[in-house]
């Protein structure tokens, strides 16, 4: 066997200035189908080396560097090592064998240096990974990093068969191509490309609730109390979502990576390593590390910390909790059940969450009650305490949330698992004991706070300062924060094409198939979701013009997108869900035809293994319909500190208190708040209004930092009065944050500053009436599109005898006749003439006109009333097809429109889809829910038959046509006028046939109309309810009863007045107690005390629960009077076998008191019957009526 030895000098593209490269050699093997990479410096140069022969392949040959005089010294050495210690370059050099593998980077020792990510190398050369594809013609090379300096051999094994290959150590990439994207661009996909999708991080699917919060606790009952399943309840700790795979998978935020919430997290999450484990940290780092990474993991935390930003309270300490437990193989991601998750947890010593199981028809319905007596006061004490007594487990977290965060208690997560969890959960707890507490005497070093406080210089340099200060043991590369050698800092993102690459190219397996699926679907019917790319750094050693790797985020914007999301889940059950927190890494090669048929082959024998079992299925034996069950409970106490004063910061400084006052009262209207508590919060939110804008001026305070002030004013008003402590629920202990907090800056692109708002679903029945004030203006405007009638109804309601049935006048402003801004103009009436109702006609379409709307109302004392055209609308618009054909044939009607939208344009069908459009992505609830909730009202005007027949094919065919027309156009071209463009022609051509389709079925649009007067009178008759206060708005749900004070059972007045006046007919004393007291017209209501929380505590009363709405038998014994109150002695009976007994020591039924005596005074009955100043009437036999169990 002969060697061929020669060596090649390349010039690199480029060279950081700090890195003194000249030059790569590369040693040519003509015996071996892989080679090695030399680097030489211009302090380094290798003439050549020799190599020693020897049978059996590679195995026992030596590379042997042939001593020079030009030896480099130390330092020169050590800049050497520096410089090609550099990630990046190499040169592409095909293999002779033709084959295609990508391997894990070789890391070979030399000398004394030693290359990073090493391995274990006995016995082998490289490590190769069953599940990496290559490319056709890449290269293959192996670069030798580091040089030995002593001039020694330097010992290069193979495997004992002697079969192995040297594996590809750098990417054979020119770099400047990489940055500028030449790569992506110069792939073509065609019939060799395939693609391989694996998800790295994910949280579990949002699933939203289409059932009301009420609706969904009767189902929860129902199924635990039938031993169907089981509720779990958690605490929601107060932070951000932080996701994370290893040190290879990554650190991950909602949407994003690589900025200051991941450094954070990743920080906070080693530092828990060393609370937990102390000397040994770092091993247990490395490990933890490397089994992520084998076994395909990733786990969720909540990221609770000061500084990135307020919530409702400042945590006392750092942490994370551990939420979820992902393994992200083959197949769907599979979720860890919360025993699973504890048992992996205490393993590793990670911190868990407060879990609490409810088993039984008693403990569920004893918990639901808790809440509701707590959530308007609750805090983490009272919440937790009353849960541990109504649970039948109680798993506490490794971190008291009373310790580590405070008193403030965002909410409770309740979802249903399966019937056998709490016999799993105490398995678990048997066979996996809790991890040692922490050791107070750890040296843990400088602390989150003190190393965003030492480098406040910008982000970079806080993260920087993190990720050294974690150390490389759990943190290695910096490559996601901080790119690689040579880019810039828009470096690491790619180009949208890559998804449509990834698309386009053939899937490898099963996941990628399944992924690919989900994106096409998302993309094609244009759900609110971006696609963001960027380049994989991790996988920079294996890039090739013809291997590349990308990182893909999935952002769903809105949650409307979920809710689409599910309604495809049901009608295509082999969906995979839509996560949250989603994050893919693409792998776009080419294969050759024995690779391709090899990834075909294990294609279809895994979708025979998977293809049965990757379906939506019932979990844990719970129906589809019930195993997503999951509600949110959230406390006033956190809610007053968020919603009402951070997020109402904006509207307080840029609109006034007045319009404060309005967003809070109607936010507390949304949440069902209890009038008494609706005055107090009320008070103390008007002086807080007062207090912060005499404080801070016009300059609006941060609501990253908005507790520096509300803490102390908070305090302050709890310390004047117990009621004011309970409204507050904890105030006090501030953490100032000011001189740590993390440097976020102005962005927002990934969504992770997003604002937490309160979104509740609509539901049908209000109990509140709203009323238009008479000394305030209306606005009517118009949501809906050219052709719904906006303008002829205007002209009617203006005409209409008697306006709106008060004595305000009617005004219109037509939008086609207004030169300039419309709105403005609209404002600029409305202080005119302050109260007036004001037509707004003109087309009202999207939430930023809404928007301006409601800011007029604010600043001009107005209500406003949208009117919609109704319509059942689509998935994905308020609009039905049926509805657009019905707007257009009107505009194709019209003759010298003042807004030159009529018979006459040529690209009228054109304009109508762009407004149609403006509607996309709300289905008709939605976009109904979103103006009630904004404007608290709503007007339909009728539009079509309910009795139609359906929408004629032409019809639809051509509508569809132009849909897709438009969605090309305005992917390429934006806004620009369909008589622009390449798509001109077939824009002409289908405003043609538009016409003629419609027209020539121009008796069935008009037949299925409702006839416009009819409309126009059904619009009159809503506009003026309103105005009277009869309208009764179909507003976002309310609890029924809000918070809850006393349990009791409701026993009919006219029962009790009855059994009174049998009694008076037989007892003198009676008749002569009743004559004046006339109870047919004075007792309003009955009830019979269980028990108080006030008196007996919340648990206590929790405890009825499970009687709830049940019918219980009480027994009147006797009637006890004085002259200043009377009550009925009474014992309650069973229900169902269980006795129901009072926490009342004397149960009874208060009748009558006197004015000016409180109802509790007639506990004090007994008492004064021993003293002889009341007087006591026996039932004999007692009197049974029957009553039934409530919450008030």
């Amino acid at each position: 066997m002969r060697s061929i030895l020669f060596t090649l000098s390349l010039t690199l593209p480029f060279s950081p200035p700090s890195l003194n490269i000249k030059s790569k050699s590369f040693i040519f093997l003509r015996s071996s189908p892989s080679f090695l990479a030399l680097p030489r410096s211009s302090s380094l140069s290798i003439s050549h080396l020799i190599m020693s022969q020897s049978q059996g392949g590679l195995e026992g040959q030596q590379w042997k560097p042939k001593p020079t005089t030009d030896q480099p010294s130390p330092s020169g050495l050590g800049a050497s090592v520096a410089a090609v210690t550099d990630r990046i370059g190499g040169l592409s050099i095909a293999e002779s064998s033709g084959q295609s593998h990508v391997a894990e980077p070789l890391p070979v020792p030399f000398g004394n240096a030693q290359v990073v990510n090493q391995c274990n190398l006995q016995g082998q050369l490289a490590i190769w990974k069953p599940k990496s594809y290559g490319t056709v013609s890449g290269a293959s090379t192996v670069e030798v990093e580091n040089v030995p300096s002593n001039g020694m051999p330097v010992d290069v094994q193979s495997s004992a068969s002697g079969k192995a290959s040297v594996a590809a150590r750098k990417s054979s990439v020119n770099l400047s191509q990489f940055f500028r994207g030449n790569l992506l661009e110069n792939f073509a996909v065609d019939n060799s490309t395939y693609s391989q999708a694996q998800i790295r991080a994910t949280f579990y699917p949002k699933f939203e609730n289409e059932k009301s919060d009420q609706e969904i606790r009767i189902r929860m009952i129902e199924m635990v109390s039938k031993g169907l399943a089981t509720l779990e309840v958690t605490l929601k700790h107060s932070g951000s979502l932080f996701m994370y795979a290893g040190h290879k998978g990554g650190a991950y935020a909602k949407n994003s990576f690589g900025n200051i919430y991941t450094a954070v997290g990743v920080f906070v999450l080693g530092r828990m390593f060393h609370e937990a484990w102390g000397t040994a940290a770092a091993k247990k780092q490395a490990e933890f590390n490397e089994f992520l990474e084998r076994n395909r993991m990733c786990i969720s935390m909540e990221l609770v910390t000061a500084v990135l930003g307020d919530h409702g309270q400042r945590p006392r300490e750092d942490y994370v909790v551990v939420t979820a437990v992902t393994e992200l193989g083959n197949g769907k991601p599979k979720f860890y059940s919360t025993p699973e998750l504890i048992a992996f947890c205490r393993k590793w010593h990670l911190p868990t969450n407060h879990v609490w199981l409810f088993s039984t028809r008693k403990s569920v319905t004893s918990f639901f009650a808790a809440y509701d007596a707590l959530c308007e006061e609750g805090t983490a004490t009272t919440v937790c305490r009353a849960l541990d007594e109504v649970a039948d487990i109680s798993v506490p977290g490794s971190k008291d949330h009373i310790k580590v965060q405070g008193e403030i208690l965002e909410g409770l997560v309740a979802r249903i698992v399966g019937p056998d969890s709490s016999k799993h959960m105490e398995d678990v707890l048997r066979e996996h004991p809790p991890p040692p507490a922490e050791r107070a005497d750890l040296d843990l070093g400088l602390s989150l706070r003190e190393i965003c406080a030492a480098n406040r210089a910008d982000e970079k340099q806080q993260i920087k300062a993190l990720l050294q200060s974690i150390g490389s043991s759990f943190c290695p590369d910096n490559s996601d924060w901080f790119g690689i050698e040579g880019g810039d800092t828009q470096s690491r993102n790619a180009d949208r094409s890559v998804v449509s690459k990834f698309l386009q190219a053939h899937p490898t397996d099963y996941s990628t198939k399944k992924l690919q699926e989900m994106v096409r679907l998302l993309r094609e019917r244009r759900f609110p979701a971006a696609f963001k790319c960027y380049h994989n750094f991790q996988k920079i050693d294996s890039v090739s013009s013809d291997n590349l790797f990308y990182k893909m985020v999935i952002h769903v914007h809105s949650d409307s997108g979920f809710r689409r999301y599910q309604k495809e889940m049901r009608h295509k059950p082999g969906l995979w869900p839509l996560y949250r927190g989603f994050f893919v890494d693409i792998n776009l090669f080419k294969a050759n035809k024995e690779r391709a048929a090899e990834i075909a082959k294990n294609n279809n024998n895994m979708e025979e293994t998977i293809n049965g079992n990757d379906a939506v299925s019932a979990k844990d034996g719970i129906a589809d319909e019930d195993a997503n069950l999951m509600i949110k409970l959230k406390f006033l106490t956190y809610k007053l500190r968020t919603f009402l004063i951070r997020n109402g910061l904006s509207i307080l400084f840029k609109d006034g208190p007045s319009a404060y006052k309005a967003y809070y009262l109607r936010q507390m209207k949304i949440w069902g708040t209890l009038a008494g508590k609706q005055r107090e919060l009320s008070k103390m939110l008007d002086e807080w209004a007062v207090y912060i804008r005499r404080k801070h001026g016009k300059k609006q305070l941060s609501s990253s930092i908005y507790l520096s002030e509300a803490e102390p004013f908070l305090e302050q008003y709890a310390s004047r009065s117990p009621e004011n402590q309970a409204l507050i629920g904890s105030a006090g202990s501030l953490v100032r944050t000011e001189d740590f907090l993390a440097i976020i800056g102005d962005r927002d692109e990934e969504g992770d500053l997003e604002t937490e708002r309160e979104v509740a679903p609509l539901s049908p029945m209000s109990s509140v009436k709203d009323t238009v004030q008479k000394n305030e203006g209306l606005i009517v405007f118009f949501p809906g599109i050219p052709g719904c009638a906006k303008s002829a109804l205007c002209k009617e309601l203006l005409n209409a005898p008697g306006g709106l049935g008060d004595d305000r006048p009617v005004h219109s402003l037509m939008g086609d006749l207004i030169k300039g801004k419309y709105w403005q103009k609209v404002a600029e009436e409305r202080r005119r003439k302050p109260y007036s109702i004001m037509l707004a006609d003109k087309n009202a379409p999207n939430e930023e006109v809404w928007r301006q709307i409601e800011d007029m109302c604010r600043s001009t004392r107005a209500s406003a009333v949208p009117v919609i055209p109704d319509s059942e609308g689509t998935d994905s618009n308020p609009f039905s097809l049926d509805a657009l054909s019905v707007f257009i044939f009107r505009v194709l009607q019209r003759v010298n429109h003042p807004g030159n939208l009529d018979k006459a344009s040529p690209n009228a069908g054109y304009v109508l889809l762009m407004f149609y459009h403006l509607y996309d992505g709300k289905s008709q609830q939605e976009f109904e829910s979103e103006l009630i909730e904004r404007f608290g009202s709503l007007v339909k005007m009728p539009l079509l038959k309910s009795d139609r027949s359906p929408l004629p094919d032409p019809v639809r065919s051509i509508l569809e046509e132009g849909i897709n027309l438009y969605r090309l156009h305005t992917n390429k071209y934006g806004r620009l006028e369909s008589t622009k463009g390449s798509y001109a022609k077939e824009w002409a051509n289908w405003e043609k046939r538009l016409r003629e389709v419609l027209f020539s079925n121009a008796e069935y649009l008009n037949s299925i109309q409702v006839p416009f007067e009819s409309a126009v009178k059904q619009v009159l008759e809503q506009l003026r309810k309103i105005a009277k206060g009869e309208y009764t708005t179909p507003i976002i749900e309310r609890r029924k009863l809000g918070t809850i004070v006393f349990a009791a059972i409701d026993l009919p007045v006219p029962e009790i007045c009855s059994s009174l006046n049998n009694l008076a007919q037989k007892n003198p004393k009676v008749e002569a107690f009743l004559q004046d007291k006339h109870l047919e017209h004075n007792l309003k209501e009955t009830h019979l005390t269980l028990a108080h929380k006030r008196s007996h505590g919340v648990t206590a009363v929790a405890s009825y629960g499970l009687f709830l709405n049940q019918k219980v038998p009480v027994e009147l014994t006797a009637l006890l009077f004085t002259d200043k109150m009377a009550a009925l002695e009474a014992q309650p009976g069973s229900v169902d076998g269980e006795k129901v007994v009072s926490k009342n020591e004397w149960p009874h039924v208060t009748i009558w008191t006197a004015e000016g005596v409180a109802p509790k005074e007639a506990n004090t009955l007994p008492q004064l019957f021993s003293e002889g100043k009341a007087t006591r009437v026996e039932f004999s036999p007692p009197i049974t009526i029957s009553g039934t169990v409530q919450f008030y």
